[in-house]
């Protein structure tokens, strides 16, 4: 089913995809050395950003929250480290894929449509109601981890995602 034209739910789907954007914007370019490097106390690289971006934001709210395909992410691997034979570029592709995976979802739900699955005591008493507060969950998650990735790519090699000049 095919939900009906949305204002609301537009509008947040735009700032979606505007939070997408400055993720993938601000790691283009990056070599695989790059992607892989740390330089924060905190020892994530971009490239396992992309994958916690992929597999703990967009595949577990959109395909395990709400379509209801959920999984035991308590026992889930740690998606932080990207094994060193697996080409840090493809954390790109990865992240596309579960936007692309996470946007089908989205396009065949209602906004007011109550989660499919819920991670039972994962989150204690808190807990997400529709969709639409999904999709606003997942825009502030997104936008976070964008400026986290902004430090980290200022630091490796200078590049700002926005500048504003006198």
């Amino acid at each position: 089913m095919t939900p009906a034209h949305d204002p609301h739910r537009d509008l947040l789907l735009d700032y979606l995809r505007a939070q997408r954007r400055h993720v993938l914007g601000i790691v283009d370019g990056l070599t695989e050395e790059q992607l892989r490097r740390t330089v924060l106390p905190s020892g994530w690289s971009c490239a396992g950003m992309l994958a916690h971006l992929a597999s703990d934001i967009e595949d577990f709210w959109f395909t395990a929250v709400v379509a209801g395909e959920g999984q035991d992410y308590q026992n889930a691997p740690d998606v932080w480290d990207v094994p060193v034979d697996v080409p840090a570029l493809r954390m790109v592709d990865r992240y596309r894929a579960a936007i692309t995976r996470s946007d089908a979802v989205i396009a065949r739900t209602p906004a007011h449509t109550p989660p499919g699955w819920w991670p039972g005591d994962l989150f204690g008493d808190w807990r997400m109601h529709d969709l639409g507060e999904v999709i606003l969950h997942v825009i502030a998650e997104t936008a976070c981890h964008a400026g986290h990735l902004d430090a980290q790519r200022e630091i490796i090699d200078g590049r700002q995602w926005m500048v504003l000049t006198d």
